[in-house]
This record gives structure tokens, sequence and C-alpha cells, in this order.
């Protein structure tokens, strides 16, 4: 893992200022980020949906609150 060498307080709400630096390298203009425990280190990283089955990125369709892609929608159709 790459250090920024970056500082920063954590307000009495919890949160943190992400610097301008970091949120431009990754695209992260008004974007979801993730937020996951990696043993004892707090990590972010961009959100991005997958599928549901298989964890493909492209091609998503939202089917009842979930992230499918046209790869597994058209695998359903063939079982039936």
């Amino acid at each position: 893992m790459k250090t920024a060498g970056i500082v920063r307080k954590v307000d009495d709400l919890g949160r943190i200022v992400l610097p301008a630096e970091m949120r431009r390298l990754l695209e992260l203009d008004r974007s979801d980020v993730e937020i996951f425990l990696d043993g004892n280190r707090i990590c972010l990283r961009k959100y991005s949906p997958n599928c549901i089955f298989c964890g493909a990125q492209e091609a998503l369709t939202q089917l009842a609150g979930k992230s499918v892609c046209a790869d597994c929608i058209k695998k359903l159709w063939e079982r039936k």
C-alpha cells in the first residue's frame, strides 16, 4: 500500500476530509465511496456496483434493487 503522508483529524461526528488531490485522482466528484475493514485498517475506494452473481462491473441492470449483468440475465432466461 502506498502512503501519501497526509494526516487528517476526525471531527466530533466521525468525519474526515479527503484531500482534493486524491479526490481528483480517483474522480470522486460526489461519487459514492465504499468503506470496509482490512484487519486493523479502514479502507476507502470508489464504489463501483457489481453483478450479484458473477461480480462483473459492465452492462449492469437494476433488478429488484440488485445489479445484474447482461450475461447473467441471459443465463437466467435460458434456464426457463
